[in-house]
This record gives structure tokens, C-alpha cells and sequence, in this order.
């Protein structure tokens, strides 16, 4: 079969043959629709993500949407090493699979699935969420932080604070349903009082200054309880944090990813996002691309916008 192929790690996949996989007793063999380039996924073929074990040669992906032999379409979870879902076919357990909702375009599905459990599952299963909480997200901006918002919203939050560097996306943010906005270079300043009214929940995506910020700020503001739910680095893996900072607050730390969040619980989690999908329109921006072009499209991935690959197995499929 045709797959994308990471011959060492830290190179970009290229297109190429390889080994069709074989079903066996728990596993099944899907035919993938679409497979799309996430920093998780860069992230565990440059061996660099806490979770990445996979020797070379493999196959790059960690999710995608595809048919059973039976024909029904589903989404994935691929972490059965060498079988990234970046091929025609991959070989993933049964215990990762979701049926996806009658009218679901696959490839959206594809695209929204891990940004989306990313907030899905830091407010459902870590933070454990209550009707009508504040939530802060910092690092809005992004793709990830920007659908969180929307989430957060659709799961019940009363009061919603988006943070992040881009004023022109922070001020679309806003007319999208953000209570609040703050540029991150305004935090020090600013987030104290807002700690002062109550903040329950922080979705992390950025670490760094920022969310050292945020945590001296519950203290200035005297902040009583925040559930601060780490997701993503994208500014740096490492803070000097005091222990003052926890010992004189309110503060409860905590991560949410791969590890903290059962394998079981992100595939339920999963299932919820898609029904919200599917009634409510939640969705990110995206673009297509064939499977052949990996090597350019991983190159020239953006964050602010999800390229899908499609396998090129499907003659009469429109790229653009």
C-alpha cells in the first residue's frame, strides 16, 4: 500500500510502499478517508512527545477517520506502532474505534478530533466542569485554544476569558462568544481582578510566562479554588514555579494528555465532541491535501489551520 514513511526520527515522512497490515483477533484493518497533521503527531515521529516508543521505519499519525470491512465509517485512535494512520490502510484496536453520527463528514471529523478532545477531555474528565463556571484559556489564538473556546460554551461555562498574542484573532474570539480578552503581555496587570470576581477553571495550551502569570495572579487576587489543567507548551517546557505560589493559594495543578486521560476515556470523550459536531456546528478551519504531497504539506503545516491528508485511493476525490 501507499503510506507516508518516517525512515529516521526527526526527518520529515515521505511517500512511499509499505507492508499492508493484517487483522488479527482484537484488531482491525481500516481503509483511511483522512488523516491530519497535528504538533502531537510531529511530535512523537521526531521522538521528542513524552509518549513517542516507536523505532523507525513507521508510519506517522495518531488518529484519522476511515471504513471497516463491513463499510461503517469510523474515526481512530493509532497507537499500535509501526501503523500511524497516514496510509490507505492502518491496523488499530477495536477498544479504539468511534462510530461516527450519521452525516459527519469524515474529513471534518478527522480535523476537529484532536484539538477538539484536547478541551473536550480537560473539561470533562480532569477539570470535571460545572454549569455556569468561569473558564480561562490561555492561548486562545491557536487552533486548539480558539475551538476550546467554543467548547467550553457548549459544555456550560458561564464566563469565558480567552487569552493569546494575536489581538485581530483574540478581537474575532470575542464576537464568537469570549467574554473577555487579554493579550498575554496584559496579564500581569490585568487577570488579578479578574481572579478577585472567580476564575474555576484555566485551560493551559502555552505554559512559559503566561502561565506563570496566571498562577501568580490567582495569588494577588486571592483567588479561593482554580482547577489549572495543563494541555500544551507551545512557549516552553519548563517555569521557575515558587512553592509559595501553591502553598498560598487556591491552586490545583494538573495536566491533561496521553497518560492522565485514559486511552478508554479520550475514545468516550471523542464520541461526545462528534455528537456536538453534529448538532451544534462546531467545527476549524481546514484544508485537504493528497497523501503524496506529506513531505511539503508537514513542512508547511500551520497551526492556525488543519491540513487533512487524504490517501489517494479514491479517485474521484476533490482535493481543494
Amino acid at each position: 500500500m501507499k503510506a507516508a514513511i518516517i525512515n529516521q526520527q526527526g526527518e520529515k515522512p515521505v511517500y512511499g510502499e509499505y507492508p499492508d497490515p493484517q487483522a488479527s483477533d482484537r484488531q482491525a484493518v481500516i481503509t483511511v478517508t483522512a488523516a491530519a497533521i497535528s504538533q502531537l503527531a510531529k511530535s512523537r515521529a521526531a521522538g521528542k512527545h513524552y509518549s513517542s516508543m516507536t523505532s523507525a521505519p513507521f508510519i506517522p499519525g495518531i488518529d484519522g477517520t476511515g471504513y471497516l470491512s463491513n463499510g461503517d465509517p469510523v474515526y481512530f485512535l493509532s497507537f499500535n506502532a509501526p501503523w500511524g494512520s497516514m496510509a490507505e490502510k492502518t491496523r488499530v484496536s477495536l477498544d479504539n474505534v468511534v462510530h461516527l453520527p450519521a452525516g459527519l463528514d469524515p474529513v471534518l471529523a478527522a480535523a476537529i478530533a484532536n484539538p477538539g478532545m484536547s478541551s473536550w477531555a480537560a473539561l470533562t474528565r480532569r477539570a470535571i466542569l460545572q454549569q455556569g463556571e468561569t473558564v480561562l484559556i490561555n492561548g486562545a489564538t491557536g487552533t486548539s485554544g480558539g475551538l476550546a473556546v467554543h467548547i467550553a460554551r457548549c459544555l456550560g461555562a458561564g464566563k469565558i476569558i480567552a487569552t493569546g498574542r494575536n489581538k485581530d484573532v483574540l478581537n474575532k474570539l470575542r464576537e464568537e462568544g469570549a467574554d473577555v480578552v487579554l493579550t498575554l503581555d496584559s496579564l500581569p496587570s490585568e487577570l488579578p481582578a479578574l481572579m478577585a470576581e472567580g476564575i474555576d477553571v484555566v485551560l493551559d495550551y502555552l505554559w512559559g510566562q503566561s502561565a506563570l502569570d496566571i498562577m501568580t495572579a490567582a495569588v494577588a487576587g486571592g483567588a479561593k479554588t482554580v482547577r489549572f489543567v495543563q494541555i500544551g507548551s507551545l512557549s516552553g517546557q519548563e517555569i521557575n514555579l515558587h512553592s509559595k505560589l501553591l502553598r498560598s493559594s487556591g491552586l490545583t495543578l494538573m495536566g491533561s494528555g496521553l497518560g492522565s486521560v485514559s486511552d478508554a476515556e479520550l475514545i468516550a470523550a471523542i464520541g461526545e465532541l462528534f455528537q456536538a459536531v453534529s448538532t451544534s456546528g462546531l467545527s476549524v478551519p481546514f484544508i485537504q491535501r493528497p497523501l503524496d504531497e506529506v513531505g511539503e504539506a508537514w513542512a508547511e503545516d500551520d497551526s492556525r489551520c488543519r491540513t487533512v491528508l487524504i490517501p489517494c485511493n479514491d479517485p474521484d476525490r476533490k482535493w481543494r
